[in-house]
């Protein structure tokens, strides 16, 4: 029975993947969050430091759970972001689209975590919230277009009020972090494979593209 509960437990931490929301103030990083695990929408007060959340999500015909970790914008905070966003799976860019200061913050946000060590295996996508504010748009769709599409990265506009592209959003994320998953579990298969055929030939068989005589 214990291995039954070892098993289960392994399991469940190899589909856990930490998610960080990185953005300006006010740009409804929080409101996201509560839109999607409550599907509620709130005016919530700037974060402090920290907040975090669970969210299970099934897709692919597998269970994961995002470990939510929404940071907060101010200024003051970000010597400790890092600390924050180390080790995440995955990453949202926010901004939002009634200000050029919040966007050219989410891609100062991009730098900074190009500069961590496992940037090239997280998944990072630029959100561009508020978009049922369409008569103040400051920030055009073909530029933040061009600067994902630049950066490799996920896009997409949500409205955290109506709920628009909320959800989507974060199930690109869950897709494209199963699709990776997949990816390096059918690499190392087929590594083991090879290392396994290689440890059943025979010595001759094994050196024999060496052997000219």
């Amino acid at each position: 029975m214990e291995l039954d509960v070892d098993s289960s437990f392994e399991r469940q931490k190899a589909n856990s993947y930490k998610l960080v929301l990185l953005g300006s103030t006010d740009v409804g990083k929080s409101s996201l969050v509560l839109r999607y695990t409550r599907d509620d929408f709130r005016e919530i007060a700037s974060t402090t430091g920290c907040a975090f959340f669970s969210q299970r999500v099934n897709l692919q015909d597998t269970n994961l759970t995002f470990e939510i970790w929404d940071t907060a914008g101010q200024e003051r905070y970000h010597s400790v972001c890092h600390l924050y966003y180390r080790g995440a799976s995955a990453a949202l860019l926010v901004y939002d689209i009634t200000s050029k200061e919040t966007f050219s913050r989410a891609q100062f946000w991009h730098q900074e975590l190009q500069k961590s060590d496992f940037s090239e295996e997280m998944v990072i996508a630029l959100v561009g919230n508020k978009s049922d504010l369409q008569n103040d748009r400051k920030v055009s769709r073909e530029d933040a277009e061009a600067f994902a599409e630049q950066k490799r990265l996920l896009f997409m506009e949500t409205s955290a009020k109506t709920g628009d592209g909320v959800k989507e959003v974060f199930e690109s994320l869950a897709n494209e972090l199963l699709t990776l998953e997949r990816q390096k579990k059918d690499k190392q298969n087929r590594r083991d494979s090879l290392i396994t055929l290689q440890e059943t030939q025979p010595p001759s068989l094994r050196h024999r593209c060496c052997d000219f005589q």
